[in-house]
């Protein structure tokens, strides 16, 4: 028996721990790419992913990991919006390194054809509205539900559908043929 209930107990330490790890491991590279392109630098995206990560630190596991993939994003988008008008600055996206294009697998040549598609599809993130980028990117970057990005921008998931589908279209038309 614990003589001091005030204490946290190792075993639950460890758990958030672990939770956090967890966390980390999963959606580390996502979030940094997320705020990588709210933010168009790639150092301040890390430490605003860092930040994300202290932020979790600080909750208790069972009243996070439900919706955890949301919460992250939802910090994560927040905090970077918080940089963003202290340092009221914006670079363009083509500053902004995307996380990892190549697996080991791959040859040069493809890896060269991948990236170049991608600084492609960069640029023409950057032509859409922001509202349009930012939804865009949560979905088919990140993964997320139109619920989750409903909980992570605060529009509606019917907004939200909207901004894909004409953003889609934008860049569909904007698109060079050999892509």
């Amino acid at each position: 028996m614990n003589p001091n209930p005030s204490d946290e107990s190792p075993t639950s330490s460890e758990t958030r721990e672990r939770f956090v790890e967890r966390a980390m491991e999963e959606f580390e590279s996502a979030l940094i790419g997320y705020a990588a392109t709210i933010l168009h630098d790639i150092d301040l995206a890390r430490d605003v992913a860092q930040d994300t990560f202290l932020r979790l630190c600080e909750q208790e596991p069972a009243k996070v990991e439900k919706q955890l993939k949301a919460w992250l994003f939802t910090v994560c988008r927040n905090r970077a919006f918080d940089v963003l008008r202290k340092q009221r600055r914006v670079e363009p996206i083509d500053e902004v390194r995307w996380k990892k294009v190549a697996g080991d697998e791959m040859q040069p040549d493809e890896t060269l054809r991948q990236r170049e598609r991608l600084e492609k599809a960069a640029a023409l993130l950057d032509r859409l509205t922001e509202n349009q980028r930012e939804v865009i990117v949560l979905k088919f970057q990140q993964g997320l539900s139109y619920r989750e990005i409903s909980e992570v921008t605060g529009l509606s998931t019917g907004n939200i559908g909207f901004l894909i589908h004409t953003g889609l279209k934008r860049m569909r038309d904007l698109l060079p043929a050999d892509i």
